[in-house]
């Protein structure tokens, strides 16, 4: 059983006390959480700080029934306990100026702020100022609550829920590549359109949901780095203590069952599997003013490759070509066989964009690093890069970055530019 508190949230809410009693002329003032509850018993109040050092003396409310299961006995309104204050037996409590406020997360009470004193009653703006207090312990309550969870945990589940955390990025991650891709050819086929047209305006509504989408995408991102923060403390030592490195969850497009293994791999063709990327590439590539051109010789064998894993590798490298390409400037895809490697065909990705500082190039492909790039207006998780190369060794292939470009002579660039190679075995 977890403790109802851990030091630090006594010490915040001692802090909030003194607060009561120096800022606002509590005479007394308490603060309890609600105790574990077993088999339908009535909730328990157990006092976390009480000001003075003895009990106060009030009545509970009666809205702490006994409950017939565990989910419903917490799962209070925030009116029943505000009602508290509008019965008429609560004049009896207005005249000791005593309130009773519910710390609240959603519709579940985790305890009660009990504050009075004897000179005066509570004034609206020192009410308000009272129901802040309550929800800033409320949110540390949670936020405690669930460190002690975590802390208290066996290490293998908390290290199930790092990789949990893990497969919800990567999820988001990949769905905002399809969805850059809709968006962008949703406004190429509403310009296409003639103004009379009947269709224009279920174009329009697809370019208008995919921007609703894409707001939807940087909350999820917002959540997921909060997240990131919160687990990095407790999860590290778990990993250590499990004695395993540290597993990068595979993405939705592969089976389950083949997580940290290898992939199943198939003859396929270099050329054919390119050919449907690059149809939407072209069009992000027209949207932003991007010269993009392809080097694909004909007639090369194919590799041994897992296609939904290479499809994804190819469909994060080349989109974030174009997206740090600037206007006016070149993509080149190119495809040949390695003169280092015997039986190896390569897959060159080749952009003017602003580069890659050496600081950040042994990085980049660490699980949301950004560099010099987080200080930038382009959007972006750290993810893409991190899932390319998880995918391109279980393929059993290699993928490398490279800065300045290795295509262009750097006198004909503005920008140093970036090179991302793959290399893979031939079938």
């Amino acid at each position: 059983m977890l403790m109802p508190a851990s030091s630090e949230f006594v010490n915040l809410c001692r802090s909030q006390t003194t607060l009561l009693t120096q800022g606002l002329g509590a005479s007394s003032s308490g603060i309890y959480l609600t105790q574990e509850f077993r088999d339908g018993k009535p909730v328990n109040l157990i006092p976390v700080v009480v000001y003075p050092e003895e009990p106060i003396s009030w009545q509970a409310p009666a809205s702490l029934p006994s409950s017939q299961n565990q989910t419903a006995a917490l799962r209070l309104s925030a009116g029943a306990l505000n009602m508290e204050a509008e019965r008429p037996r609560a004049a009896s409590l207005l005249k000791q100026q005593r309130l009773v406020l519910p710390l609240m997360d959603q519709e579940v009470v985790l305890g009660l702020l009990v504050v009075s004193r004897e000179d005066r009653q509570w004034n609206e703006s020192e009410q308000v100022q009272l129901k802040q207090i309550a929800n800033t312990l409320a949110i540390a309550c949670v936020l405690d609550q669930r460190h002690q969870w975590l802390v208290h945990s066996p290490p293998e589940q908390r290290l199930l829920q790092a990789q949990q955390h893990d497969t919800l990025a990567d999820l988001l991650h990949q769905f905002r590549n399809p969805l850059t891709t809709l968006r962008t050819l949703g406004k190429l086929l509403l310009k296409r359109l003639s103004p009379g047209d009947n269709n224009r305006e279920i174009a329009a509504s697809v370019v208008r949901e995919s921007e609703h989408l894409e707001e939807l995408l940087q909350q999820f991102d917002t959540a997921i780095d909060w997240g990131e923060v919160e687990l990095t403390a407790d999860l590290l030592p778990a990993r250590q203590i499990s004695g395993q490195a540290e597993v990068l969850s595979l993405p939705w497009l592969l089976p389950a069952d083949q997580a940290g293994s290898d992939l199943p791999l198939e003859a396929c063709s270099l050329a054919q599997m390119l050919e449907p990327l690059l149809v939407s590439a072209r069009a992000i590539a027209q949207d932003r003013h991007v010269q993009l051109s392809t080097d694909i010789p004909s007639g090369l064998p194919p590799v041994r490759a897992n296609p939904k894993a290479l499809r994804e590798v190819l469909h994060n490298l080349i989109d974030n070509a174009l997206k740090y390409t600037p206007t006016g400037g070149q993509v080149l895809i190119q495809v040949y066989r390695a003169l280092d490697l015997i039986d190896h065909q390569t897959i060159a990705i080749h952009d003017t964009g602003p580069g890659i500082p050496p600081a950040d190039l042994n990085h980049v492909f660490e699980r949301h690093y950004r560099g010099a790039q987080a200080q930038t207006a382009i959007p972006g998780t750290g993810l893409g890069l991190a899932i390319a190369k998880a995918l391109v060794q279980q393929m059993h292939g290699d993928i490398q970055a490279f800065s300045p470009a290795q295509h262009w002579q750097q006198s004909e660039l503005n920008s140093p530019g970036s090179t991302f190679t793959i290399s893979l075995l031939e079938a």
